[in-house]
């Protein structure tokens, strides 16, 4: 039985929601983790962008390139509507993801690392 593939067209905004970034990934999860350790240079880096607070998931990458190219034309305006109509309070949609080491972004653990290192007792 063939791999279902999935894809994602993802929003992401600093703490104060003045900055907007459009990406696309084939694991969400991590790219978020990459965002948020700031392991991704450019411009999420420079602008602290790491606030996930939207998504949209298929299994056609053609479409979420082609989706993801599409969202990047909008007017900030019409970002705003597509978040809003999916998330009001502009929460960060991956609250919970990680654990967050007060010692810095090399101490970040995503959720199956932390269970990998429950299984091996530490």
């Amino acid at each position: 039985m063939p791999r279902e593939h999935r894809y994602y067209v993802y929003l992401l905004t600093n703490k104060n929601d003045k900055v907007l970034y459009v990406g696309v990934t084939n694991n969400l999860e991590r790219r978020v983790y990459e965002h948020k350790a700031k392991l991704v240079p450019g411009f999420t880096e420079r602008y602290n962008v790491n606030k996930l607070v939207y998504f949209e998931e298929t299994n056609d990458i053609s479409a979420a390139i082609a989706r993801e190219k599409e969202i990047r034309k909008w007017r900030r305006e019409k970002k705003n509507q597509l978040v809003v109509a999916a998330n009001p309070d502009w929460k960060d949609l991956s609250d919970g993801w990680f654990e967050i080491s007060p010692f810095g972004r090399d101490d970040m653990l995503g959720r199956d690392d932390m269970l990998e290192r429950d299984d091996r007792g530490a």
